[in-house]
């Protein structure tokens, strides 16, 4: 069977099971089923495939018209430029998180701060912004397990041991520390729109990383409290938050004595992170 044939095949099955992404996610896949660049693929369409790899593309079809994200089929997703490796023990990198990254990394440009990434999951946000910051030292911790193994690897993917360290540990357990900059992307979903979001999402992401309880506060209160004790005099939070509790969450902060220093709209002009500086 010709190239353009299982493209087109595949795509009409994504379609009926309502992907969006459906001729998109058919090239991908096949790309992945013959281990060439999806531009080789779209050059060569009447190219014939073996039945092997047919079978291999079959079968990943399959599992995308379950709904599983493509990042986790591949093992990888593009963040910040570089290729981490995601599994569904981690949570799949945004695009609106990059946002945060790149308004830390104008922050301390040349500058040598210690970082502390709070709900770490695959370490894309700490390991981007160490591989902008050369100087620049940081710890990643999550309460998964799971997690940090993923984390792990990405540290040796990204060529970044000697640099940042992964452990185990709720941000309650930090202690004999003091940051300059603490990140954190926790779960921000209220219980009641978690239960609302696509299988995509709910059915194989980890709901650890996602659900932030009743008001969907719960790990940003946290964060926000333990951070007093250890962050430096004038030490920067840097914290990504939902649609919609900007006013919620910078009330905290007041009463917490953070001075909110700068706002990150996301690409529908919506307030997602909050940079703030401890007043001491």
């Amino acid at each position: 069977m010709e190239i353009f044939k299982l493209i087109n095949d595949g795509s009409k099955i994504l379609e009926k099971r309502n992907i969006s992404s459906h001729k998109l996610d058919s090239e991908i896949l096949l790309s992945k089923a013959l281990k060439k660049d999806r531009s080789r693929l779209l050059l060569n369409l009447n190219q014939f495939v073996q039945e092997k790899d047919i079978e291999n593309f079959n079968a990943l079809i399959r599992r995308r018209s379950q709904r599983e994200p493509i990042a986790y089929i591949l093992r990888e997703k593009e963040f910040w430029s570089k290729n981490f490796y995601v599994c569904k023990d981690a949570l799949i990198p945004r695009p609106e998180t990059e946002l945060l990254v790149e308004n830390i990394v104008k922050q301390f440009k040349n500058k040598n701060i210690s970082i502390l990434d709070v709900g770490t999951g695959s370490g894309c946000i700490l390991l981007s912004i160490l591989s902008e910051l050369k100087n620049s030292r940081g710890i990643g911790i999550d309460i998964s397990q799971k997690a940090i193994k993923v984390a792990k690897n990405n540290q040796i993917k990204q060529n970044l041991s000697n640099r940042s360290q992964f452990l185990l540990r709720s941000i309650d357990r930090i202690y004999g520390y003091k940051f300059d900059l603490i990140v954190s992307n926790p779960p921000y979903i209220t219980q009641k729109d978690y239960n609302n979001l696509d299988d995509d999402i709910k059915k194989f992401e980890p709901k650890i990383a996602l659900d932030g309880g009743n008001d969907g506060l719960d790990v940003i209160k946290k964060v926000i409290y333990k951070s007093k004790s250890i962050l430096k005099n004038n030490g920067t939070l840097a914290i990504e938050i939902g649609y919609g509790q900007y006013k919620k969450v910078s009330k905290i902060l007041k009463e917490k004595k953070f001075k909110t220093k700068f706002l990150v709209r996301d690409y529908r002009e919506n307030i997602r992170c909050i940079l703030s500086t401890l007043q001491k």
